[in-house]
């Protein structure tokens, strides 16, 4: 059978794979338009096989926050290189994710492939990607959020290397930009913990072995010592702690201080109860 321009690119409509790859699978199935297709998806699978010991730690990070703030969705895409994770076909099955864990709530994500998206299987849509991009494409991780009594704010930051969830105590009209600009505060600065007292007692001793350790070898007065120690240990729960954080929209405040002012007289004041924070391509334990 004559492979036509029109079929080619009737299957390329449909698929979004290569000119070549199109015309190569119609010549293969005879012109069988869903032969096709299937041939495609299994091409797709095969670029995965082949590609499993590459290394894929670009891509994007996707944020998914449910109208009513009750329910937010982090996850990291990967693939290879930076041009496929910024194209439309990667950020558009990287959304597709996010919108299938909000709504299914999977608890892992082998689960989650198995899902359904427009009547299709997130594995199937993961291998038609690999047939359109070429590339390994993962589905390495992803969060899910669910509050009863709070509101939930996402944010992603640096052309999607960086998202953040963050759950406040409580929903208000007066809350989302907040919630906004509490989740721009964790993806910009990094924060361990929301308050000190989650910091583990040996977190701490670490921290005081290396703040004697180096009073010590600057030769400070042993009296001193103490002092320096406790100030440096301050500065650290300064640069760790959410909430004790200089605010990056107002340097005279603290996150505390904001969510405070934003809260105006109700009590308790609003703050944060969580937040995660995802960096492309980071090591995680």
């Amino acid at each position: 059978m004559q492979i036509t321009n029109e079929m080619i690119k009737k299957l390329r409509e449909k698929t979004g794979a290569g000119m070549m790859d199109c015309k190569r699978a119609l010549e293969q199935s005879g012109g069988d338009m869903d032969a096709a297709i299937e041939h495609l998806r299994k091409k797709g699978a095969s670029i995965g096989q082949k590609r499993s010991d590459r290394s894929a730690k670009e891509g994007a990070i996707v944020t998914k926050v449910s109208s009513d703030g009750t329910t937010g969705v982090i996850v990291e895409v990967n693939c290879e290189t930076d041009f496929v994770g910024r194209s439309d076909d990667f950020l558009g099955f990287g959304r597709t994710v996010a919108e299938t864990i909000e709504r299914h709530k999977p608890s892992s994500v082998e689960a989650l492939l198995s899902l359904q998206a427009n009547n299709r299987k997130i594995s199937e849509l993961l291998d038609d990607l690999l047939a359109r991009v070429g590339e390994k494409v993962d589905v390495r991780r992803f969060a899910l959020y669910q509050t009863n009594d709070g509101m939930i704010s996402g944010y992603t930051h640096l052309g999607n290397k960086i998202g953040v969830l963050v759950e406040l105590s409580k929903r208000s009209g007066d809350a989302a930009p907040v919630g906004r600009d509490v989740a721009m505060q964790v993806a910009a600065m990094n924060p361990m913990v929301v308050t000190r007292d989650q910091i583990g007692p040996d977190v701490v001793e670490r921290e005081l072995d290396i703040y004697r350790t180096q009073a010590k070898n600057e030769g400070k007065p042993p009296q001193v010592v103490d002092k320096i120690v406790a100030g440096k240990l301050e500065k650290f729960y300064q640069e760790v702690c959410l909430l004790e954080q200089t605010f990056i929209k107002d340097s005279g405040k603290t996150i505390k201080e904001y969510l405070q002012d934003a809260g105006g007289n109700a009590a308790p004041h609003l703050t944060v109860k969580r937040f995660n924070r995802f960096h492309l391509g980071e090591e995680t334990s």
